[in-house]
């Protein structure tokens, strides 16, 4: 999940049953394609070995962007990333039981693109939905 810190928008996210570099890498790829940003963004992740990897690191710096680790035992840099996953899961995930993969991304593709991004209420940008807040900073 790439999440805009700004908007609060969820703008790149990928689902596989693994945890290698791929996985990561396909939701940045869809957030860089999605959002096109400019030169000098600050992409804040955990200290996971799929977020230190060369390749990782290597699409981040060729799209300019700068990369934030906390140092061991500081989670401030994953800490909206730990809220939105408590959220998803306290509001989607728990209510229900996925026969299949494919069940649990349709689900969550639901719930990102139509709930989390175009219904949802967030407190931290002035209880809007992250799509009014992207429009009006536009």
């Amino acid at each position: 999940m790439v999440l805009d810190l700004f908007s609060r928008k969820a703008i790149g996210w990928a689902m596989r049953d693994h945890l290698r570099t791929e996985l990561p890498l396909a939701a940045l790829t869809m957030a860089l394609q999605r959002q096109r940003p400019a030169p000098g963004l600050l992409h804040h992740s955990d200290r996971g070995c799929q977020y230190a990897s060369a390749e990782y690191r290597k699409a981040l710096e060729s799209h300019s962007i700068t990369q934030s680790m906390s140092r061991k035992g500081n989670c401030w840099d994953n800490a909206p990333m730990e809220s939105f996953f408590g959220t998803m899961k306290s509001e989607l995930v728990h209510h229900r039981r996925y026969a299949t993969r494919e069940d649990a991304k349709r689900d969550l593709f639901a719930y990102i693109e139509g709930y989390y991004n175009r219904q949802r209420l967030h407190s931290a940008i002035g209880y809007r939905t992250p799509e009014q807040a992207e429009l009006q900073a536009a």
